[in-house]
């Protein structure tokens, strides 16, 4: 299947809102179903394409799945730290997973994080259920970091977000995580 990863248009960020809603839905991701207070968050490409790079995967003129690739610290990064760049809600469709849109993903956000100079690394959360990405994020050599894992919803206790790291080794001529940082 020929996938082409590319920046969201603001005609896909609806459409790409419903693929990442269903996909953490039709997972059990989220604890109160349609009524949890992260669906919302989830459905917003806007918001985060507006602090963000959000990429898509296409096949054609189909819609598979997204990503946000956050620079560096910032309003909608959870844990960068300066230096590093985010990974955030990355979702595939249902019916086209299996055939590597995931995986072209990370890849593309690796890739952001590698041409710009000063990111040292790249981190992300992760739900413990979602063992396919986790063997996405370990084929591409990314590391747990459990000392960083952490809890988005304090007052519940069984919510722990596991976080990977990848160290990179390759820069660029800009500033990762600084008001100056430039998408490629």
């Amino acid at each position: 299947m020929d996938i082409v990863i590319r920046e969201a248009k603001p005609t896909e960020y609806d459409p790409l809102g419903e693929i990442t809603a269903q996909a953490y839905l039709q997972d059990g991701l989220l604890d109160y179903g349609e009524g949890d207070e992260y669906l919302p968050v989830l459905k917003d490409v806007a918001h985060r394409a507006a602090a963000a790079e959000v990429l898509v995967a296409v096949h054609g003129e189909r819609l598979l799945g997204g990503v946000t690739f956050v620079a560096g610290p910032g309003p909608i990064a959870d844990i960068a730290r300066p230096g590093e760049a985010e990974i955030r809600a990355l979702a595939v469709a249902h019916e086209a997973r299996g055939r590597g849109a995931g995986e072209a993903l990370v890849r593309a956000c690796v890739d952001r994080a590698r041409a710009t100079a000063g990111c040292t690394a790249v981190v992300l959360s992760s739900q413990r259920s979602m063992h396919t990405a986790h063997r996405i994020y370990e084929r591409l050599g990314f590391v747990r970091t459990p000392e960083r894992d952490w809890n988005p919803v304090p007052h519940l206790d069984d919510i722990t977000l596991l976080t990977y790291e990848l160290t990179l080794r390759h820069h660029r001529d800009t500033t990762c995580g600084g008001d100056t940082a430039t998408r490629h």
